[in-house]
C-alpha cells in the first residue's frame, strides 16, 4: 500500500499520534507532510509506504489557515499551552485592517521560543521550558494573504492566512500585536489546505479502519504536478542513465502504464529519482 491519506486532525491530537495510528492500520511506514501542533486542527496529509519519501517536496507548499488571535493577552508559548499574561489594549478592527498589508509578501520572521528550531544541538522549546532565553535567527517566509474575517469576542478576531511552508502563525499573532502597540497570542488554528490537499478530500482519523483504509487512499502520482513519461528500457530501473530529448526537470515515470516514481532530467540526461510505487 502506498499513497496519501488526507487526515482531518482534531484539536488535542498530536501529529505523531495520527501518523502512528496510520502505521498500525496500514502496516506500512508513514510520515506526515508538515506537522500540526496539538492545539491546531485540520488538514494533515500523511504519506503511506514509499509516498512518505516525498516530505521535502510538500514542506514548502502553500498553506491556508483560519486563525484566531487574542489581543491584550499573551503567553510564553504564544498560545493556550502556557500560562496567560494579561496586559495591553484590544485594538479596533479598522486599526488591525490598516496594518495587515505590512505583513503580506516576503517578510523576516523570528520563530517562537517554543519551536523545534535547533540551538546548540538542542530544540529551542526545551530551553524555553527551562526558562532560558535563546536567540533565534529570523527566517524569510511568504504571506500571500492576511485577511481579517470577523471579531469573535471582545478581544478575539478570526483571520484567514495564506502562506508558504515554514510560516509560524503564532509568531504572526505576536508581531501583529506588536505593530499595533499591544501584545497578542494565537487562541485557535485550523488548516484548511496544504498544497493540493483540502478539507473537502479529508477524513477524520476515527473514521478509518483497516478494512476501509484503501477507500481513502489518494494515489501518489495524482498529487504530483510533474509531466508523465513512459520508460520501457528495464535498465533504467537498475540505475542506468539515458540521454533523452526531454526538457530538464522532474518527471513522473511510468513502467508498462503503471506509476513507478520520479525521474530527473539534467542536461538532457535522465536519471532515476525516487521509487514511489
Amino acid at each position: 500500500m502506498t499513497g496519501f491519506i488526507n487526515i482531518l486532525k482534531e484539536e488535542g491530537v498530536s501529529s505523531t499520534y495520527a501518523v502512528n495510528r496510520l502505521k498500525r492500520l496500514s502496516g506500512e511506514a508513514c510520515g506526515h507532510m508538515g506537522t500540526l501542533d496539538p492545539l491546531a486542527s485540520g488538514v494533515l496529509p500523511v504519506g503511506i509506504g514509499n509516498a512518505a519519501r516525498l516530505f521535502e517536496y510538500f514542506l514548502g507548499k502553500r498553506k491556508v489557515y483560519l486563525a484566531r488571535f487574542r489581543f491584550g493577552v499573551t503567553s510564553a508559548s504564544l498560545d493556550r499551552e502556557s500560562e496567560l499574561v494579561f496586559g495591553g489594549v484590544v485594538p479596533p478592527r479598522e486599526e488591525i485592517e490598516r496594518v495587515l498589508p505590512r505583513f503580506e509578501g516576503e517578510i523576516d520572521q523570528i520563530p517562537p521560543a517554543f519551536s523545534a528550531k535547533v540551538v546548540n544541538g538542542m530544540r529551542s522549546y526545551k530551553y524555553a521550558r527551562q526558562g532560558k532565553e535563546v536567540a533565534l535567527a529570523p527566517k524569510r517566509v511568504k504571506i500571500e494573504r492576511f485577511r481579517l474575517l470577523e471579531q469573535t469576542s471582545p478581544d478575539e478576531f478570526l483571520f484567514e492566512i495564506v502562506c508558504g511552508g515554514g510560516t509560524y502563525i503564532r509568531a504572526l499573532a505576536r508581531d501583529l500585536a506588536a505593530e499595533l502597540g499591544t501584545q497578542g497570542m494565537m487562541s485557535g488554528l485550523r488548516r484548511t489546505a496544504s498544497g493540493v490537499f483540502t478539507e473537502e478530500t479529508g477524513v477524520a482519523l476515527g473514521a478509518l479502519t483497516h478494512e476501509n483504509l484503501q477507500n481513502y487512499l489518494i494515489p501518489t502520482d495524482s498529487v504530483l504536478p510533474f509531466p508523465p513519461a513512459e520508460m520501457e528500457d528495464e535498465r533504467y530501473y537498475h540505475g542506468v542513465r539515458f540521454e533523452v530529448g526531454w526538457a530538464d526537470g522532474v518527471y513522473k515515470i511510468y513502467r508498462g502504464g503503471e506509476f513507478y516514481g520520479t525521474g530527473v532530467v539534467e542536461g538532457g540526461v535522465l536519471r532515476p529519482g525516487k521509487k514511489l510505487c
